[in-house]
């Protein structure tokens, strides 16, 4: 039986600077979900100039919140981009047909449900909503962090919800006790 590997569900990503891959310089990824199988997160620092009031329009329904209004949609990762993911505060009971509960932290949701809800002011009250996600196949994670393309720490909700994106990058950093300006791109050989 093989092994069981490290396990950063809840846990920020943070890309290394030199991070190769364009779509993911600079990001952070909320972690939602990490198994020997794979994993999949949201990127929680890339707006669109899409905003919520816009994609609710594109679905026929009418935003009626004005705190969430004129937020943007984020880009989550490329894969999926079609796709809506909500991530929201926990809300304990199953309200919505696809949640994906993040153990000891927030909640995704994929499905329109979460959308009506917010449309009519039921809904999570803090949330975050991405087009696409991010994912690795099985090692492919940590293959990159072993190769320094990622620093992890512990998610913080308070950086998704209450610090303006251009923010989240340096903040997540703050968590390590890192500033960005000591990083470089090169990978250290003692």
């Amino acid at each position: 039986m093989a092994e069981r590997g490290i396990d950063l569900t809840n846990q920020f990503l943070i890309a290394m600077p030199g991070m190769a891959d364009d779509n993911f310089a600079g990001a952070v990824v909320y972690l939602c979900e990490h198994s020997d199988k794979g994993a999949l997160g949201l990127m929680i620092n890339k707006p669109t100039d899409i905003t919520l009031r816009h994609l609710f329009e594109k679905v026929d329904l009418s935003l009626d919140r004005s705190d969430l209004a004129d937020e943007p949609v984020y880009f989550g990762g490329p894969v999926q981009t079609e796709r809506g993911f909500v991530l929201h505060e926990a809300l304990g009971a199953a309200r919505f047909s696809s949640t994906m509960a993040v153990p000891g932290g927030l909640e995704m949701t994929t499905s329109k449900d979460v959308l009506e809800a917010l449309a009519h002011g039921t809904g999570p009250r803090r949330v975050l909503v991405t087009l696409g996600y991010s994912g690795w196949g099985a090692g492919q994670l940590e293959e990159e962090i072993s190769r320094n393309g990622w620093l992890n720490v512990a998610a913080d909700p308070k950086i998704i919800f209450d610090t303006p994106a251009e923010q989240r990058y340096t903040r997540a950093l703050s968590l390590l006790g890192i500033d960005p300006r000591m990083l470089s791109g090169e990978a250290g050989h003692a």
